[in-house]
């Protein structure tokens, strides 16, 4: 384009010149150097401007991601369980339309390989458009991860203690949980308090098990015969510390009438805290779920907690240890815990090893893990 114009202007200048032959040399000169001027001056604002294109739309897109390897260790009353696995490899992918419209999607390999036959799933945990209402609201439509507990919408391996996410919030929330629809959330006033409000796809729950991680439908085609309605309330007025409460419910958690289940609701609610380098971790999460097929085996009240210290000695070494509750029915008090350390040789990369203890009802796997992961 800029090759076209300065071809264009001189042979524009050469025809003028034999045109002009009345003209002095000097006024001849003069002249020529006034245009010459002005092409100069216009092909450093095409230049310019093709140049601030390009870069406002760099700057409006980020990439990012995180990933984890895992090495289990653990002795079972089947035998000693020895494996090693790329547990997760996500890339993030944003977009800023303009200051007030974004784009956010999340996109996972797990165990490193899918398809018929291998281990894998390759899954899409968000892709939502994100708008801002006020300076203090924001609405979202599209799949996000649900708005309750701890590790749900934050869990990089760099951002929580030990190598596998705990099982409470794996088997009772069930994290990581995600769904399709639409969120309003944004800051109540200078309080400290900020809000979340969603109707979403929901669980698909078999009735035969009635085991709610099972439920989740991924947005695969999923059934939207009855949505499910979250709400959370959080405080984050206090430097290092964030207290939340989310309550979610469903009016039929099996997407089918006449199965025996009915409606659940979901409450959860937790503390954390960072100060000086002490950490510490509480949730408590249950199920509370209608119908005839959960409440003659006992899984009608599902529910779980952990407690978590920690302690930072310097800004890269922390030790921990955690314990955790849980039942997903009225026969099994599942009880795990855990103890260990987590080295961070640069603030987004981190090496972890812990060492694991369970009850006979969790399934007596006692044992050591180790990993290592990262975020960008």
């Amino acid at each position: 384009m800029i090759k076209k114009i300065l071809i264009v202007s001189i042979l524009s200048l050469y025809a003028a010149t034999l045109t002009v032959s009345a003209e002095t040399t000097d006024e001849r000169i003069e002249r020529m150097e006034k245009e010459l001027k002005e092409l100069k001056q216009q092909v450093n604002a095409t230049a310019d401007a093709v140049e601030a294109k390009g870069s406002s739309a760099m700057d409006r897109t980020t990439v990012g991601g995180y990933g984890e390897l895992h090495y289990n260790n653990l002795d079972t009353p089947s035998g000693d369980k020895k494996s090693i696995d790329f547990h997760r490899f996500v890339l993030f992918f944003g977009h800023e339309f303009n200051d007030d419209i974004r784009f956010f999607s999340e996109l996972e390999l797990e165990h490193s390989l899918s398809g018929d036959g291998k281990p894998g799933e390759v899954e899409l945990e968000q892709a939502y458009i994100e708008f801002d209402i006020t300076d203090s609201t924001q609405a979202k439509g599209g799949l996000f991860l649900i708005p309750v507990g701890i590790i749900n919408e934050t869990h990089e391996p760099p951002t929580f203690y030990g190598v596998e996410r705990n099982p409470v919030e794996k088997n009772i929330i069930p994290a990581t949980w995600w769904e399709a629809g639409a969120a309003l959330g944004g800051q109540i006033g200078a309080t400290g308090l900020s809000y979340d409000v969603a109707i979403t796809s929901g669980l698909e729950v078999d009735p035969a098990s009635v085991k709610i991680r099972s439920g989740r439908q991924k947005v695969a085609k999923a059934k939207a015969d009855n949505l499910a309605y979250t709400g959370r309330i959080k405080y984050t007025g206090i430097p290092g510390l964030e207290i939340a409460g989310t309550v979610q419910y469903q009016d039929d958690i099996s997407q089918a009438d006449n199965d025996g289940l009915d409606e659940a609701i979901l409450y959860s609610t937790h503390v954390a805290l960072e100060k000086a380098g002490f950490g510490l971790r509480a949730l408590y999460a249950a199920w509370d779920i209608s119908g005839v097929a959960a409440e003659s085996t006992g899984k009608d009240k599902q529910d779980g907690y952990y407690v978590e210290a920690g302690y930072k000695f310097t800004p890269k070494v922390g030790i921990f240890a955690r314990h955790n509750a849980w039942s997903n029915d009225s026969v099994k008090d599942k009880e795990q815990t855990d103890v260990g350390i987590n080295w961070w040789p640069h603030k987004d990369v981190v090496i972890k090893a812990d060492y694991q203890s369970q009850n006979a009802d969790a399934g007596d796997a006692d044992g050591f893990n180790l990993g290592i992961g990262y975020q960008f």
